[in-house]
This record gives C-alpha cells, structure tokens and sequence, in this order.
C-alpha cells in the first residue's frame, strides 16, 4: 500500500484556515446575534473539525472502509444530539421554580 505524500503548502493553507476560522469564531463571539450565536459557533467549529480530519487526519485519502466508519460516527453523533435536543426542548422551563425545598431536621 502506497501512502499519499502531502504537500507542506497544502498544511499551511489549511493551518491558515484554520486560524481565520478561529479568529471568526473569536469575531462572532463579541456579535450578539441572540440564540443564533450556538448556530454560528457550531458551524465554524465544524468546518474547523472537518479540515482538522480531512488533511491532518489523512482520511481525505484513505480507503473507502475509513470514509464509511467516519460517515457512520457522524450519523450516530447526529443522532445523539437529536436526541439530547429533544429532551432539551420538553422539558418545563420553570421546573426550577415549581420545585420547593424543603428542610429535613
């Protein structure tokens, strides 16, 4: 099996990348954008995390197995967060003020 070379450009274009998309996320924090601040932090960290696996990772060119094991961690991490946002968004916003504590003596 014969492993791909990459060029050093190739990694400076990324980390350079990576650093404006970390100084957008650094940007976006100080805009506030009400709840779509999570959406814009979560978006960047992900593109962030794809370049991170694509090219410092190698999957960008390793065998099709790798692509279909890292599709699949994606797919049950989706699911997982679907699930935890589901929870989430049910759940009685004053449950914490309902609640009475009481003093056991």
């Amino acid at each position: 099996m014969s492993e791909h070379i990459v060029s050093p450009k190739v990694y400076v274009g990324i980390f350079l990348s990576l650093m404006v998309l970390t100084a957008a996320t650094v940007a976006a924090a100080y805009v506030n954008l009400g709840p779509f601040n999570i959406v814009i932090a979560l978006a960047i960290a992900s593109v962030k995390a794809t370049l991170v696996v694509l090219y410092f990772m190698h999957a960008r060119y390793s065998p099709k197995r790798t692509h279909m094991v890292i599709i699949a961690a994606v797919f049950w991490l989706a699911v997982m967060l679907a699930l935890t946002l589901s929870d989430y968004v049910t759940r009685d916003r004053d449950m914490a003020a309902d609640t009475q504590v009481t003093k056991v003596s």
